[in-house]
Order: structure tokens, then C-alpha cells, then sequence
């Protein structure tokens, strides 16, 4: 008789000790396992919808101020704290693990224009319609101090804008001129201007740190070397630029909020064709701001809304709106990557996720292992038709809802009267200006 025994080696599935990984056997021949896409692409249809039903990215309302938030700044160092100026001269601290206000400064007369805290976080400037600069201690007054700035510069013009250089003692402002200052003295070490029109922001580089942007209502984008005490070059495009933001990982990328719904993100080392033209807001852009990593920024809305936009896509990942949000006027990204912030007409200060679906506080180990298996999923097949329709559709107020739908049978109108000049014209007479070249009028260095 014949005899045929199972015989298992334990070397095979026995850890060695506790402390090791369970060996578990896998056989990876395809031909076994004739289902494995059909079941991935369940369960990332499956992920994919989840995610939006998990979508809550508003947080919280921080309201306190009695006017219109005008600008926003964040703490260097401290993730928690973040400085805010509102239109009747207010400037709030407040402490977000607290969602509350912890020091109030009557700063100026009208409104404050501009905030920007130091490198080294121990002090903030303002700038406002009284044209002065202030500089003010993060810290509160002790006790029976009273609460007043550190210094005072009293300026000939109003002041639209301030930024802080990124590791010195140095300050720049916007208003008739760019003006460099040092924080020992009470006049500008150099003064540069290039055109007549009132420059309405100004902001460092915070890799090359010696080269700083302005926008000017002229429609420029003006570049300028601190070392050369003299601009570089500017770009002039159709519309006025409202703000610019600089790439904090890539030092020659910029990106700018125009006045026609678009933002431009440009290389400085070749202005006359933007790297990528961001199209989906519908009325002007106001601010924007870049997230830590580089690669997506925030962008506010003169339409009630607020847009995340990868640095890459013209088109937008995210739109975040609620219904007592009005014009929103100031943005920022924490320094975490993980929060934004928008300030608005109705004096509301909004905090929101950035990812909208993400889940807050601390996960186990199995949860981190789901999360990155299912990103994984979506990632391989977002291009299918079913999962890329539910992972874009978003929920719109009917006001924006309805401005798109203008807005695409206009550009469609224009394009079908372009194909049907370029077909009823003598070849070579009417050219062909591609989109991102449309909106640049020129480059004067």
C-alpha cells in the first residue's frame, strides 16, 4: 500500500520570536488570482466615495472682530497663534487650540493694511490709512503697562503693504514706492520705484531673500534686487494684480491673484509665458497663499469662496464656501500644512481642513495602513470616468453655479469665432496666441 504524507516545515510560518513579523505565505501568479482588478476597482470606488461623505473640513469661526478682516499673519514659531487686522484699525491675537481672542490693540485709525511678524517672532509690524508703521511686542503689556507700540515711523504717504525679510533686522513697505527699511532707523535705507502708480503689495523671497515681488495698479509685477538698490524687470498683464506669493521651495516660482478670476504662477527667469494659468474662480482673486511643501496653494475669492489649487493643474482640487461667507478678502496656510485660513467681510476669521475628508487627532497603526492602501487605489485608477466624476463633483452656491455656466458659453463663443476666422482667413495671416500667452502684454526689463 502507498502511503503519501503532508509534511510542513515550521521555519516556514513559526516567528522565531515574538517580537517579529507573522509570516504570512503569498503566491503572486497572476493566473490564481483572476479578479484582483475588478475587487481593487470596487474598493476604490468604494474609498473614493467615502471620502466624500467624510468631507467636513469646516472647523471652526473665530468672531470677535467688529469690521471686515483685511489681513492675516502667522507665528514663525509658534503654530498656535495668528495675528489679524480688520478695516477699523483692530489687530487681534489669537490662540487656535483655544479658538478664542487673547490680546486686542487698537492699532490705527482706518484701516490696518498690512501685518507681517519678525523672523525671530518676539515682535509684529502694522501699517494702515494713518500712514505709520508700528511695531509692537508679540508678549501683552505687564501689569500697569499700558499698551503701546515699540516704535512708530510717521511716513509722507499711506502704506498698502509690509513684509519682513526672512532672516534680518529688515523690513519692506508699498504705497507711491517701495521703501527698505532698517528696524534701528526712521528712514528707508533705499527707496525704488519704477512707474507712478500705487504699488498694493509687497512681498520677500523667502529662499533668495534678497529679491522681493510688488504689484503695482498699473497691471505690473515688478521684481527687485535689495543689493542692487534698483528693480530687475516687470511683466504687464491685461488685468491688476491684487498680490503675489513666492514658492517657499522653489525660488524663482511665484504665483499671482489677478483681477480677471485667474492666478498666474510664474518662473521669474522667463516672465513672458507663464509656467501654468489657474482658471475656476468667478469674480477677482484677492490673496493667496502657499502651503509649506510647495506644492499647493490657497487662493480667496472676491465670490464668496476659497480654492486649493495643485501648484501643477489648472484647475482647482477643492472649493470650500458656507452660507454666511461673504467676499473673502485675506488667506493663509498653516505652517503645519494641515489647516487654512480665511478672514471676510462679515468679520469672521474661517478655519478648514486642508484635506477635507481628513480625519483629526491621533490614528492607530491599522487606520494608517487603510488610509495609504486606499490613497494607493485612488491613485491608480483616478482616470477612470465613474471615480473621477465622483471624486470632482463639489456642491456650489447657485450665484457661483450659475456665473460658471455664463462664463463657459462665453469662452466657448470666443472660440468657435476664432476657429471660424482662422478658417475663412488666407493661411498664415491670423496667429494663433495660445492661453497662457493671451494675458501677458509685456516684459520690460
Amino acid at each position: 500500500m502507498k502511503v503519501k504524507m503532508l509534511s510542513r516545515n515550521p521555519d516556514n510560518y513559526v516567528r522565531e520570536t515574538k517580537l517579529d513579523l507573522q509570516r504570512v505565505p503569498r503566491n503572486y501568479d497572476p493566473t490564481l488570482h483572476p479578479f484582483e482588478v475588478p475587487r481593487e476597482y470596487i474598493r476604490a470606488l468604494n474609498a473614493t466615495k467615502l471620502e466624500r461623505v467624510f468631507a467636513k473640513p469646516f472647523l471652526a469661526s473665530l468672531d470677535g472682530h467688529r469690521d471686515g478682516v483685511s489681513c492675516l499673519a502667522k507665528h514663525p514659531k509658534s503654530l498656535a497663534t495668528v495675528l489679524s487686522g480688520a478695516c477699523d484699525g483692530e489687530v487681534r491675537i489669537w490662540n487656535l487650540t483655544k479658538r478664542k481672542c487673547i490680546r486686542t490693540i487698537q492699532a490705527h485709525e482706518g484701516f490696518v493694511r498690512g501685518i507681517c511678524t519678525r523672523f525671530c517672532g518676539i515682535s509684529f509690524f502694522t501699517v494702515g490709512d494713518d500712514k505709520t508703521v508700528k511695531q509692537w511686542k508679540m508678549d501683552g503689556p505687564g501689569y500697569g503697562e499700558e499698551e503701546e507700540p515699540l516704535h512708530t515711523i510717521l511716513g509722507k504717504t499711506v502704506y498698502t503693504g509690509i513684509d519682513h525679510h526672512w532672516k534680518e533686522a529688515i523690513f519692506a513697505t508699498c504705497g507711491q514706492q517701495v521703501d527698505i527699511w532698517d528696524e534701528q532707523r526712521t528712514n528707508p535705507i533705499c527707496s525704488m520705484t519704477w512707474g507712478f502708480d500705487s504699488i498694493s503689495s509687497v512681498k520677500f523671497n523667502p529662499i533668495e531673500t534678497f529679491l522681493l515681488g510688488s504689484c503695482a495698479s498699473d497691471r505690473n509685477i515688478v521684481l527687485y534686487d535689495m543689493r542692487q538698490a534698483t528693480p530687475l524687470k516687470k511683466v504687464i498683464l491685461d488685468m491688476r494684480t491684487n498680490t503675489i506669493c513666492w514658492n517657499p521651495m522653489e525660488a524663482f516660482i511665484f504665483t499671482a491673484a489677478n483681477e480677471d478670476y485667474n492666478l498666474y504662477t510664474f518662473d521669474m527667469r522667463a516672465l513672458d509665458t507663464p509656467v501654468m494659468v489657474h482658471m475656476d474662480h468667478v469674480s477677482a482673486v484677492l490673496d493667496v497663499d502657499y502651503s509649506p511643501t510647495g506644492k499647493e496653494f490657497v487662493s480667496a475669492s472676491f465670490d464668496k469662496s476659497i480654492r486649493i489649487f495643485p501648484v501643477d493643474k489648472s484647475r482647482s482640487r477643492e472649493v470650500y464656501h458656507t452660507k454666511r461667507m461673504q467676499h473673502v478678502i485675506c488667506v493663509k496656510w498653516t505652517s503645519d500644512c494641515k489647516y487654512v485660513m480665511c478672514g471676510s467681510d462679515e468679520m469672521n476669521i474661517r478655519l478648514w481642513k486642508a484635506n477635507a475628508s481628513e480625519k483629526l487627532g491621533v490614528l492607530t497603526s491599522r487606520e494608517k495602513a487603510a488610509k495609504d492602501y486606499n490613497q494607493k487605489l485612488k491613485e491608480k485608477f483616478h482616470h477612470h470616468p465613474h471615480i473621477k466624476r465622483i471624486a470632482r463633483h463639489r456642491h456650489l452656491p447657485k450665484s457661483i453655479y450659475s456665473q460658471i455656466q455664463e462664463q463657459r458659453i462665453m469662452r466657448e463663443a470666443r472660440r468657435r469665432k476664432e476657429v471660424n476666422r482662422l478658417k475663412h482667413s488666407k493661411p498664415g495671416s491670423v496667429s494663433i496666441v495660445s492661453e497662457k500667452k493671451k494675458h501677458i502684454v509685456a516684459v520690460v526689463k
